[in-house]
């Protein structure tokens, strides 16, 4: 079972969630690395308008083309890259440049969107119909990435010849990694992905899993997929519950989350970080680490 970091990309005015430098990002990145996570991921926003308050975030294809650099082996992807923000071309283009630029340890995760729609609106970017519109755009980057080339003509996106000229070292594009929660995004997974993705933020949301497994299953026969081929990966806020679970709970916590079919976890440490409580959180992940690699 593979175990990630997420980094925390977004802030809020005021201190109530600090503004995390680069130097700030690179060092999580660093450590995450050092104590033996399998993963990096970041997040996606262009801002996060709240009632009081609107909140920012770093642009994350840039991000993730300094950590490329700035690490040597670990994982590097998005949790979810979010798809409105960008065209369907402009998404392969990133990904084909990542993989290049990590030496193949870039995963590109995608998905639907999910920051508020004023976010949308504030940046004018078209969104709606948002399965749609998604549908398109994941259609036109798997042909792009697995094929080099995507002729496409929807309601709303269209190819002509477009071709990959340049690939990366993985040859065939990084792995795809759809979010997807309701039946028409798995089927959409079961198509054209090479990971499913979630989301768990308490523990109660654990209980879900099978359910959302064995839907997933169903739409891998739905489009004649064998359910196997299929990664299953899963986004959790560590530890599993309030207070401070040994080593020891929480691997057996990540273990069972493998025992249910969930083949890589990739952690949320800080509700509301602070660089230096992160950092913290990832060292202190690294017994955690080991013990869910020897099972």
């Amino acid at each position: 079972m593979r175990v990630g970091v997420a980094i925390r990309l977004l802030a809020l005015p005021g201190g109530r969630w600090p503004v995390p430098g680069w130097a700030d990002i690179r060092a999580q990145a660093i450590a995450a690395e050092d104590a033996g996570f399998d993963r990096v991921v970041v997040e996606d926003g262009l801002s996060w308008p709240l009632e009081e308050v609107t909140g920012g975030a770093w642009e994350s294809v840039c991000l993730l083309g300094g950590l490329a650099q700035a690490t040597t082996s670990i994982g590097l992807g998005h949790s979810v890259l979010n798809a409105p923000y960008r065209a369907p071309g402009v998404i392969a283009k990133v990904a084909e440049t990542l993989d290049e630029m990590s030496a193949g340890r870039y995963v590109l995760g995608i998905g639907a969107g999910n920051t508020p729609d004023a976010d949308y609106t504030s940046y004018g970017v078209p969104a709606e119909p948002r399965f749609s519109r998604f549908a398109e755009t994941l259609e036109i980057v798997h042909d792009l990435l697995k094929e080099g080339r995507s002729t496409f003509d929807g309601d709303f996106h269209r190819t002509e010849d477009a071709q990959m000229v340049l690939r990366g070292p993985s040859g065939q594009g990084p792995p795809i990694v759809v979010a997807a929660g309701g039946p028409r995004m798995k089927r959409l997974a079961a198509r054209f992905a090479d990971e499913w993705n979630w989301w768990a933020s308490k523990p109660e949301d654990h209980a879900t899993i099978p359910d959302h497994l064995a839907d997933l299953e169903r739409a891998c026969e739905e489009v004649g997929r064998d359910p196997g081929s299929l990664t299953r990966s899963l986004d959790v806020y560590a530890p599993f519950s309030e207070g401070d679970p040994t080593d020891e709970a929480t691997a057996a916590g990540l273990l069972g989350l493998g025992e249910l079919g969930i083949d890589e976890v990739r952690c949320y440490l800080q509700r509301q970080p602070t660089h230096e409580a992160t950092l913290e959180s990832i060292r202190a992940m690294a017994p955690v680490v080991d013990l869910v690699r020897r099972g």
